[in-house]
């Protein structure tokens, strides 16, 4: 697998996006911010939510004294908002346990809150330089491609990992840079439905290309639809709370969605995550 990241190392080098986590001095917390961030959210909706969260919140510790409503507010549309909750906890912890310094230990990361294998690894990795193997989406589908001849990866799997790890070069570095590589390849040119297989720098080397593209299957879950979903009438009660530091009435909380069994199930599992609190007949952000 060593001819996988010997294609990628110059290819990335030379066609890497400009992202601001990728710049030096960027640092472990804003790492770790724009991970948070990056969980199934598009990049362009990412980078400017990101420079004000930083903007305002530079450090772990500025955000561990800020109450979490205003971190929920803060985190705006990028959804899943519980993610906004995880980060101001993952703040506080690291304020706490470490001094307010992003810890470079894949354990230590695991255990903060809302974090997980992969992100963990990626803060260790980008931010640290650790040689550890980072396996996103992106990722698990150039290896299924290129190593196993697969048209999409299977369910993850810890076989994920020591796939990706066998493909890193010894140097610390140019291990970082194959990780990074492995997703920015799977983000822009070995995409799900339409690969750009004529751009691709493993072209020669993908044993599903060699293969002639067969149909492998699909064993990813399907995400459900966001349109009628509990998803969107959470969104839509938070999206009124976010504007206001009031209480607002409970029967005030999107009295027309057209189901109202699934509004107050929203309202129930926002308050079951700790993303409202309901005081009588209010509700607000958690203080």
């Amino acid at each position: 697998m060593s001819e996988i990241a010997d294609a990628l190392l110059p290819w990335y080098r030379r066609t890497a996006r400009d992202l601001p986590w990728r710049r030096a001095g960027f640092g472990a917390w804003g790492i770790l911010v724009s991970e948070f961030m990056l969980q199934q959210t598009p990049v362009n909706r990412v980078i400017p939510l990101l420079e004000a969260w930083l903007e305002r919140w530079p450090s772990p510790a500025a955000l561990a004294e800020a109450p979490p409503a205003e971190a929920v507010k803060q985190w705006a549309n990028l959804g899943y908002p519980r993610r906004a909750l995880w980060l101001h906890r993952a703040a506080v912890e690291i304020t706490v346990r470490h001094d307010g310094t992003v810890p470079n230990d894949v354990d230590a990361l695991l255990a903060l809150t809302g974090i997980g294998d992969y992100t963990a690894r990626a803060v260790a990795v980008f931010a640290y330089g650790r040689r550890e193997p980072v396996v996103d989406t992106n990722t698990r589908r150039v290896i299924a491609r290129a190593a196993h001849g697969r048209s999409q990866p299977g369910a993850a799997a810890k076989r994920d990992l020591a796939d990706m790890s066998a493909l890193l070069p010894e140097d610390d570095a140019d291990a970082a840079v194959v990780n990074a590589a492995a997703m920015e390849l799977g983000a822009l040119v070995c995409v799900a439905r339409v690969p750009r297989c004529a751009e691709c720098p493993l072209r020669a080397l993908c044993a599903w290309r060699a293969a002639g593209y067969p149909d492998t299957g699909d064993e990813r879950p399907k995400q459900a639809k966001y349109e009628g979903s509990d998803r969107q009438a959470r969104g839509a009660v938070l999206r009124i709370l976010r504007h206001t530091d009031q209480d607002v009435p409970v029967v005030a909380l999107i009295p027309d969605w057209p189901d109202p069994a699934q509004r107050d199930r929203a309202i129930d599992s926002l308050v079951a995550d700790g993303l409202i609190e309901i005081d009588g007949e209010g509700a607000r952000l958690p203080r």
